[in-house]
């Protein structure tokens, strides 16, 4: 039975290519590199979350928070492909997958670590704006314009390494031109498929910097009115009234028209009509409104205009233009102000609220 379990061992060594005396020192020296590396990540982390605690810096704080995750495996697989180059001839050639192996980590740490960089470089630019406020058109310019910066750097970084990655195999390479073979369909499908996401990088980039929209960006879209929360390569995404989230293709933007109400300027005129009747004391009820107005911090002393726009066989109609800093401040004041103007008029004037009148025969006699 032991000389069973003997041979059974020889075969497994001889099978993965194990040569005791020779492979043993390649091996530790592989697994002392992966807990150097692991030691080294560890160290330095210690050290930045140490500094981070005494001087609350926030360029520390961001980096803890956006690149400790990929530092944590970018580190070791460094130290691990190291330990491969510095391995003798002979032990690569008896086990290429420890090469091959310590090759594929490092390039895919090395692409996680480089996007989050990218996040964190995208961060550290843009954290003294302020994209809340609808007037701060060239805050909003310069924050779109570099997370779309970003989003196009990171598609090429992954690109380039997927593509970096398929050659360290040659089944991939083989498996690639396999499928380039059918020349025609594969021809017609990739141009139609290029042609599409052409126009889509095209649209961003024009988006991007025409400034046709920007974040937080007040749009109508779709009979619809929300605010842009986020601009990718390929969609935008509006955040409505509601919550409710639109999601429309990039080239929408491009090849449709739209209403942008923050395109150069936040402020924007609201309009209120009231339906009274021809008893209705106009310059008595101008007067109040602009009373109102003035007392409501919303409005912005910029538009105030109260015209009768129209008549019917019944009433006129009245119209109140106000001006507000952005879209929904003047929505609140136009709520404001028919509130209170309803209020006033039926209080000091109900004559003024809408009638039916009707005359008899007898009147007519």
């Amino acid at each position: 039975m032991q000389q069973q379990i003997d041979v059974w061992i020889r075969a497994v060594i001889r099978w993965f290519g194990y040569v005791p005396n020779r492979d043993l020192s390649g091996w530790i020296l592989l697994i002392i590199s992966v807990i150097a590396g692991l030691a080294t990540t560890f160290v330095l982390t210690q050290i930045i979350r140490l500094i981070a605690r005494r001087k609350n810096n926030q360029v520390l704080v961001l980096l803890r928070r956006y690149v400790r995750t990929a530092f944590y495996f970018w580190l070791p697989s460094l130290f691990f492909l190291t330990g491969t180059n510095i391995q003798p001839e002979r032990f690569l050639r008896r086990h290429p997958v420890a090469d091959k192996a310590a090759e594929v980590l490092f390039l895919l740490t090395s692409t996680w670590l480089a996007l989050r960089l990218l996040k964190l470089g995208e961060l550290l630019m843009v954290r003294s704006y302020d994209i809340s406020s609808d007037t701060n058109l060239s805050q909003r310019k310069f924050v779109t314009q570099v997370q779309f910066i970003r989003r196009i750097i990171s598609t090429i970084l992954v690109l380039v390494s997927f593509s970096l990655l398929l050659l360290n195999f040659q089944g991939s390479r083989k498996l690639g031109a396999s499928v380039l073979t059918s020349a025609g369909i594969v021809s017609v499908v990739v141009g139609f498929a290029a042609q599409k996401s052409l126009g889509n990088l095209l649209a961003g980039i024009q988006i991007a910097f025409t400034q046709q929209i920007r974040l937080d960006d007040a749009v109508v879209v779709e009979n619809e009115w929300g605010r842009v929360e986020e601009i990718n390569l390929t969609n935008v995404v509006v955040r409505l009234w509601d919550r409710r989230r639109l999601i429309l293709p990039i080239t929408y933007f491009v090849e449709n028209p739209f209403q942008n109400w923050t395109r150069s300027d936040a402020s924007i005129t609201g309009a209120i009509l009231l339906y009274l009747d021809y008893n209705t004391p106009i310059d008595k009820v101008r007067d109040k409104a602009k009373q109102i107005a003035e007392a409501d911090p919303l409005w912005n002393e910029q538009v105030f205009v109260v015209q009768i726009t129209d008549t019917t066989p019944t009433g006129i109609v009245l119209r109140v233009l106000v001006s507000a800093n952005d879209a929904p401040s003047a929505f609140d004041l136009r709520c404001h102000l028919r509130e209170a103007l309803i209020t006033y008029l039926r209080d000091e004037h109900p004559q003024s609220l809408p009638q039916v009148r009707i005359q008899s025969g007898a009147g007519l006699a």
